[in-house]
């Protein structure tokens, strides 16, 4: 009975937290197109970045910048973009069709936006 209990608690605090499961996190699949934006004068001011969402899971649409990240069930995304020896990490969410939200690397960061395609 307490294993049982204990399993309930898990299940709901994951849930609580926002874990996404396949079928939620579906809602969020198909291409995105980001846009980034630098807040930092010494970055970058701009750039565009295709990725896909498959699940759930976020993956690069480009051979240049290599993807990875996660949509929780309620849109908040996690990514972590890399290019050679750069690398950012974004945080944000997703809703419908579009998002926005904040990101960050070693020496810069700024804001994003998302647009599905």
């Amino acid at each position: 009975m307490v294993k049982s209990r204990k399993s309930v608690v898990a299940v709901s605090l994951l849930a609580a937290l926002g874990f996404a499961t396949p079928s939620a996190a579906a809602t969020f699949d198909g291409d995105w197109n980001v846009q980034i934006t630098s807040s930092n004068a010494a970055c970058s001011s701009s750039a565009s970045v295709s990725i896909g969402i498959n699940n759930g899971q976020v993956a690069s649409n480009s051979a240049a910048v290599t993807a990875s990240g996660r949509v929780a069930e309620a849109g908040a995304i996690r990514v972590t973009l890399a290019s050679g020896m750069k690398r950012a990490v974004g945080y944000g969410r997703l809703a419908g069709t579009t998002g926005s939200g904040t990101w960050r690397a070693a020496l810069c960061s700024g804001t994003w936006t998302a647009q599905r395609i």
